[in-house]
């Protein structure tokens, strides 16, 4: 028990005496407190969430990362970007080299903007973003361009909503290479329970004030430098490799009504033709796997020789609104 009480007594110490703590003692404590951290996690009894601490601008980018990436997070008043609009960018500049691993952050911009209608209320309760809040604001475009342009690639955390809202805001982001964290990471191989930046926030051993553009930015930039065991890449090497390959999208235009269900188990989705797509059951695959599917869709579905649409994609078209 003294042992128990010895270990609290010194978790509270910095609490109530840090404000008087010069900073090589506050260094010492926080020393300390993880020396704590870590014997608890020791146990097999505790884990351990670490406060996420952003990284530091740096003052001189190391040569040797030459490629410039920019993790991107917006907060909008809805779903649709065709009719909802952006109350909130985040964006965090970073350098990354060939193996995809992470250098140096290189510039931020966080930036609030009033819509033309009131912020639902649901929005609020999700962001904690008010009208107050955004009232007379607006994002500084050529701040943020400044980021965007030397960009090589955005990724954003479930990018097919993204980058729709962001090139309807402002043509800076046309033309430009996107990857998604949520879709292009095999976070179930990986270990993690949920592709929810909450659940790969905890199950990496940190916890942040999410929601917030920029703060979601920085949780997500720990996340994919960050390397786990018995794995030789880490999430941004492989989300670095996966943005790299083509895909393909193949339309099966026409098929038989009877075997939708059979469409719909082997991972296709329907597409009413209002998205500006074919109306058609469709799916996307690497591009590899093409004379495969194509296959299948000859001798399972159509059961003939059919030529169904295929389109080819980079990463300058994933995500992108049809």
């Amino acid at each position: 028990m003294m042992s128990q009480f010895d270990l609290f007594a010194a978790a509270v110490a910095p609490v109530t005496k840090a404000q008087h703590l010069s900073k090589s003692q506050q260094t010492e404590m926080d020393v300390d407190d993880e020396a704590m951290a870590r014997h608890l996690e020791a146990t097999g009894d505790y884990r351990i969430l670490r406060k996420l601490r952003p990284r530091a601008i740096a003052e001189r980018l190391r040569s040797e990362f030459s490629h410039r990436g920019v993790i991107l997070d917006t907060e909008t008043t809805g779903l649709n970007h065709r009719c909802d609009e952006i109350i909130e960018i985040g964006a965090i500049a970073f350098s990354f080299n060939d193996a995809g691993e992470i250098g140096d952050v290189c510039d931020v911009y966080g930036g609030l903007q009033q819509p033309s209608v009131v912020i639902p209320a649901d929005i609020t309760r999700l962001t904690g973003i008010t009208d107050d809040m955004v009232a007379g604001q607006s994002i500084d475009v050529d701040r943020l361009r400044a980021l965007i342009d030397p960009a090589d690639l955005i990724i954003a955390h479930n990018a097919g909503f993204d980058r729709p809202f962001c090139e309807a805001f402002s043509p800076i982001f046309a033309k430009k290479a996107w990857a998604c964290s949520v879709s292009e990471i095999d976070w179930s191989a990986r270990g993690f329970e949920g592709t929810k930046l909450g659940y790969l926030i905890g199950q990496s051993g940190y916890f942040h004030d999410g929601h917030r553009a920029v703060d979601d930015c920085c949780a997500l930039l720990e996340v994919l430098g960050q390397a786990r065991p018995h794995w030789s890449e880490t999430p941004f090497a492989e989300l670095c490799q996966a943005s790299s390959r083509s895909r393909v999208r193949i339309y099966a235009e026409n098929s038989p009504f009877d075997l939708k269900d059979h469409l719909k188990a082997r991972g296709y989705r329907w597409s009413d033709g209002s998205d500006g797509r074919s109306k058609s059951w469709w799916i996307e695959l690497p591009e590899e796997t093409l004379q495969e599917e194509l296959h299948f869709l000859r001798t399972e579905i159509y059961r003939w020789e059919a030529d169904p649409p295929v389109k080819h994609l980079t990463a300058f078209d994933r995500f992108r609104a049809s």
